[in-house]
């Protein structure tokens, strides 16, 4: 009978049988990455109140900002005098300026900005009622700080950019393999949906797998799905290489986000007033200007495109995030391109992938729909870890055997990957944070040392995972992180002077949110490493109820 267990597989009992097989073993390889990938790319739907939280040198500036009265500021056209200005005397050379004439209410400084001789976005801040370039000492100096921007890099390409990439692509779609043989799967998977039994080992380890496995099931589709089409054209290139050639990705990006751009003519060509184009283009998209940027400036076949400003309610109801775009001749003052708000460049195939992206990064929608898409992107990463526990829950009380005699040493490995991948991940998202305040301000590249202290600490959990006895390193991992969450707010206080009173009372809820979702988080951790505790405890009592049956026996 064991015999037949250890060689079951794939190939036996029939179809569902074997989906049984796919949805166990694909799962169950790809649930670590999968969970590390769901779980960041839920944190960073609130990537801009991470980074508020990341950049207090910011809040005392916003705040009075807010409290100080209107700055007087030039008109429109002179703002744009201004930043030509500043752009001819240092950037004469820059081959595209961009200038921020104002906010979206108007008011604001003026920015400007060129890529500089490395092809690097550089910027420049000048008073919108002066024109005179700001010191860096006239703003709180902030930290250099990746911020919550982290999360989404780590979410998309963990870091490593193509490789990267390419990693979680099919990663995304082993989890679409492992959605689908689930489904087949479990043929009464609506009636488990309303099943739950607590305290049955791993029944209920089961029952909370199915439970919000359902629960968030068109959900999870729809983010393995749209994670892919986004990067299609990395992952399916062939359409690009054979019109562009196989070193033409720029050529195509060019081609598809600035079409019809033209060549420097080498003819000298003074630039002419901006103001009249950028009325022009308010009109023609229906949105306030955010930006102007002149291609080629100084040269006949200048180019100037007026961006509208897209923060209005009704950017939230449309499907396509972008802007209103009016591209004009500097030369004669035709029209080249009006794009309206929310349309595309490059026809339906380019529509389909904005909205496939938009539905991905929920840039529609407003705070509710990112709360909507928070809750299910937590109930997703608890459908992957109470899967790969479930793995190892089950073969506790059955050895399957699957890897003859070394499979009691890759259960051991399996059990440390998923303390290390469950906990010790979550050691890592708080590492990061306590780094934000306890990595010293004027270090070179700081962010760079943010970021090695949440993989470090990560890479640490998985060694002590390993060191340590499943059971402890899973009490021990839980301890750990409760404690680091639950004194992040005492943390915050003593190295910036600012606690969760003073930001509710002020109403900073972005900074807030993060705390109490910290406080949150550590006060579940307190709630698993009890349960595990309880549980260890009747399991204890069971053995030794047992032990004194069988001396009575004997006796």
């Amino acid at each position: 009978m064991a015999k037949a267990q250890a060689t079951s597989g794939a190939g036996q009992g029939g179809f569902r049988q074997a989906q049984a097989w796919l949805h166990t073993w694909c799962g169950l390889w790809f649930s670590w990455l999968l969970f590390a990938v769901f779980l960041t790319g839920t944190l960073a739907v609130f990537e801009e109140p991470i980074t508020h939280w990341m950049t207090p040198e910011h809040h005392a500036e916003e705040a009075a900002a807010l409290a100080a009265p209107a700055k007087p500021t030039a008109s429109l056209g002179q703002r744009l005098d201004w930043g030509v200005a500043y752009m001819q005397e240092h950037h004469a050379g820059a081959g595209m300026w961009e200038l921020w004439p104002a906010d979206a209410k108007g008011a604001g400084e003026l920015r400007v900005f060129w890529f500089d001789s490395q092809r690097q976005y550089a910027s420049a801040e000048l008073d919108a009622a002066t024109g005179q370039a700001l010191a860096a000492a006239d703003h709180a100096p902030a930290r250099q700080t990746l911020g919550g921007h982290h999360f989404v890099d780590f979410h998309y390409e963990l870091h490593a950019g193509k490789v990267g990439l390419w990693i979680v692509g099919i990663a995304a779609m082993a989890m679409l393999v492992a959605l689908v043989s689930g489904v087949i799967t479990h043929k009464r998977i609506f009636k488990d949906f309303f099943t739950f039994r607590t305290r049955k080992g791993q029944r209920s380890w089961l029952d909370a797998h199915n439970a919000v496995a359902v629960l968030t099931l068109p959900f999870q589709f729809m983010i393995a799905y749209t994670g892919i089409v986004i990067s299609g054209l990395t992952f399916m290139p062939a359409g690009v290489v054979t019109q562009f050639g196989a070193d033409g990705a720029m050529a195509f990006q060019a081609a598809l986000n600035e079409p019809g751009k033209p060549r420097p003519s080498g003819q000298p060509m003074a630039l002419p007033a901006l103001e009249s184009f950028a009325r022009r283009g308010e009109q023609l998209m229906g949105q306030p200007v955010r930006a102007v940027v002149i291609d080629h400036p100084g040269d006949a076949a200048a180019r100037i495109g007026v961006y509208g400003w897209n923060e209005d309610a009704g950017a939230r109801q449309r499907l396509s995030p972008s802007s209103g775009l009016a591209m004009f001749s500097a030369a004669t003052g035709e029209v080249l391109q009006v794009r309206l708000p929310g349309g595309v460049d490059g026809g339906k195939a380019s529509l389909t992938q904005s909205v496939l992206a938009g539905l991905h990064m929920v840039a529609f929608g407003g705070f509710a729909l990112k709360w909507l898409y928070f809750l299910c992107g937590l109930a997703g990463s608890a459908m992957m870890a109470t899967g790969a526990i479930l793995f190892i829950v089950k073969r506790r009380s059955r050895h399957l055997g699957e890897f003859g005699s070394a499979t009691a040493r890759v259960y051991r490995l399996i059990e440390a990957a998923n303390v290390a991948a469950i906990a010790g991940l979550g050691l890592a998202c708080i590492s990061f944070l306590w780094a934000n305040r306890l990595v010293p301000l004027g270090l070179a590249h700081r962010d760079d040392w943010e970021l090695a202290v949440f993989f470090g600490v990560w890479a640490l959990a998985l060694v002590h995972a390993l060191a340590r006895p499943a059971a402890a390193a899973w009490k021990e991992q839980l301890g750990l992180l409760a404690a680091l969450c639950l004194l992040l707010p005492l943390l915050n206080a003593l190295t910036v002077g600012d606690h969760l009173g003073a930001q509710l009372l002020r109403g900073d809820w972005e900074s807030a949110g993060v705390e109490l979702f910290a406080l949150a988080t550590g006060l579940a951790a307190v709630w698993g490493r009890r349960s595990m505790a309880r549980r260890k405890s009747i399991a204890g009592s069971v053995r030794r109820s047992g032990a004194s049956v069988e001396a009575e026996v004997k006796a």
